[in-house]
């Protein structure tokens, strides 16, 4: 076992005003988006300039933050917003979804690509290997508060956290297994896969794909919200429901995506 280090989610204080690590987890997410995607719309051939990434970053940061606090309490509190219908402007009491945050984002995208006159999928093929920077930092967040631990076990790296809910026994520490998938991979594969030509749409379905196949494994290792429990099976969750439209979504535009790119090819020869 490893002992959990006992972390402040106050980063510091400025008088009255208390700066949570999970918002400056936010914040780097969002900087790191903000600087490679500026340094790949340098590239000769990217068909960005670097000061559109400006406002393509601005318009995915309200994408996150509305759609992540909308499909927070649709998907996982839906019961108690319709009792207390203000209780959704209350983000102080925490409340985010990753799925509802990419509603968010493809909402804004949507808007931002009608603004400069690109095609949808020109936008999300190029914002989808920044989005793992920011996911990873919200994992990294979610450890430093303690929350969405794991299952008990007996693993060497099993840790006891500190909320008085998950009990004395040691836990997977998911947030990390999440970090580590969704953040290092997730990023690893799309930079490099998108570090050539492809076909348009084809890094968006990847991103899906993926980005599916990682939530839904660790799942299986992670406790559900404790109000929603598993929804069927004795062991699937809201999040695995959430992620497999993702996954079969993924594989569609990636074989859209091809299928399209060999006719093509095939009409000009």
């Amino acid at each position: 076992m490893i002992s959990y280090p006992n972390f402040d989610p106050v980063a510091f204080s400025l008088g009255p005003l208390k700066v949570h690590w999970y918002g400056i987890m936010y914040l780097i997410g969002f900087l790191g988006a903000w600087g490679l995607g500026r340094l790949r719309a340098k590239r000769p051939t990217s068909g960005w300039r670097p000061e559109q990434v400006d406002d393509l970053i601005f318009y995915g940061a309200l994408g996150v933050i509305l759609g992540g606090r909308l499909g927070y309490a649709l998907f996982y509190d839906f019961d108690n917003v319709l009792a207390d219908p203000l209780r959704i402007f209350k983000i102080w009491q925490g409340g985010m979804s990753f799925h509802g945050g990419l509603l968010g984002v493809l909402v804004a995208m949507a808007i931002y690509a009608r603004k400069v006159g690109k095609r949808f999928f020109q936008v999300t093929d190029f914002v989808a290997p920044l989005v793992p920077i920011g996911l990873g930092a919200g994992r990294i967040g979610n450890f430093i508060n303690g929350e969405l631990w794991g299952k008990v076990t007996d693993v060497p790296w099993g840790m006891v956290f500190p909320d008085p809910r998950a009990g004395d026994l040691p836990r997977h520490p998911s947030q990390l297994y999440e970090a580590a998938l969704e953040g290092v991979a997730l990023f690893l594969i799309l930079w490099f896969f998108s570090s050539r030509p492809r076909p348009t749409m084809a890094v968006s379905g990847l991103f899906l794909l993926c980005y599916g196949l990682f939530r839904f494994i660790v799942e299986f290792v992670r406790v559900p919200d404790a109000h929603l429990g598993y929804l069927a099976f004795g062991w699937l969750t809201m999040g695995q429901v959430l992620s497999l439209p993702m996954i079969l979504i993924g594989v569609i535009l990636l074989g859209w995506a091809y299928l399209r790119a060999n006719r093509f090819e095939k009409s000009w020869r």
